[in-house]
């Protein structure tokens, strides 16, 4: 039998639930164009604000009726973000680079971090001077507030943003290096390509492992052979193709749709392969902050 307070206790969830909806329907942009940034690639930018929201839900019974959920949302994204530098040694690459020269009056780069292309050099940056300048040239937060967000003090702050903003006003290179092209992703790639165009669904089973992994932002994460990946492109009306594309200097497959006479990108695909075979597949549709936070990306004619 339920009680008076568990009654309320449902209340506040539902309440705090709505809040969390129009949180990440204001902060959905902010967040991936901070994880992005602060990861260097658009595509693990949106992976870790998908993971951003997901721990959001999970800790809402956590969160204090009052507070706002901006900065909330932004220290889990932090959070996320240097867990996945460690994860991938980037912090160790990062600091490598930032072995570039200081300039005697930091001020001279203020007002250019806004720029988006010298926005995106903040992948040459430390994980902390990266985060500060982040969240006081670009979210304009303060002081106060970004030293709660990275766990430091306002001193820290202050020192990791002057640092962070003369190496900047060096930086002459818009992305870090990509890693050599890996041959055997090359050639699956090519090979995804070619067999979804033609829609030889059998032979492409053959080419992705028996247990591959497969993520659809927003709508699916499991199994492949749990999914309706194919179904659904089966059943599509509008006119679609695949092409061989990159996105920020990562080779992808692309997914185009045919409006008014021409072929439009309308999602990517990231593959990871192991053995000689697909193992994992990673889908961004809906998501067009993706395309518009990157620093390019194209894609090769589509095949008749």
């Amino acid at each position: 039998m339920e009680t008076d307070s568990d009654l309320d206790a449902v209340g506040i969830f539902d309440t705090r639930y709505k809040e969390f909806l129009e949180a990440a329907g204001q902060f959905r942009p902010q967040l991936h164009r901070y994880c992005a940034r602060m990861t260097g690639s658009v595509m693990d930018g949106e992976d870790i604000m998908q993971e951003v929201l997901l721990e959001a839900y999970q800790k809402l019974g956590q969160f204090e009726d009052g507070r706002p959920m901006g900065p909330w949302l932004f220290r889990i994204a932090h959070n996320r973000c240097i867990d996945f530098l460690r994860r991938n040694k980037s912090r160790r690459r990062a600091e490598g680079l930032a072995a570039m020269p200081d300039i005697a009056h930091p001020q001279e780069a203020v007002g250019r971090e806004k720029d988006r292309a010298l926005e995106r050099l903040v992948i040459n940056l430390p994980p902390k001077e990266r985060a500060c300048v982040l969240l006081k040239d670009v979210f304009d937060y303060s002081l106060e507030d970004i030293a709660g967000l990275v766990d430091s003090t306002v001193g820290g702050v202050k020192s990791a943003l002057n640092r962070g903003r003369s190496k900047l006003a060096n930086a002459r290179q818009p992305l870090e290096a990509r890693d050599a092209a890996d041959p055997e992703l090359t050639r699956l790639l090519g090979l995804y390509v070619e067999l979804f165009n033609r829609r030889d669904w059998t032979r492409l089973r053959d080419v992705i492992s028996a247990d591959a992994r497969l993520r659809i932002t927003n709508f699916f994460a499991g199994k492949l052979s749990d999914s309706y990946f194919f179904t659904y492109f089966e059943r599509m009306r509008t006119p679609w193709r695949f092409a061989l594309g990159t996105l920020d200097g990562e080779s992808i497959a692309m997914e185009l749709h045919e409006v008014d006479g021409a072929w439009i990108a309308h999602a990517a695909t990231r593959l990871d392969t192991s053995g000689g075979k697909i193992v994992r597949m990673r889908h961004y549709v809906d998501c067009p902050w993706v395309f518009a936070g990157a620093g390019s990306w194209r894609f090769d004619a589509p095949p008749p």
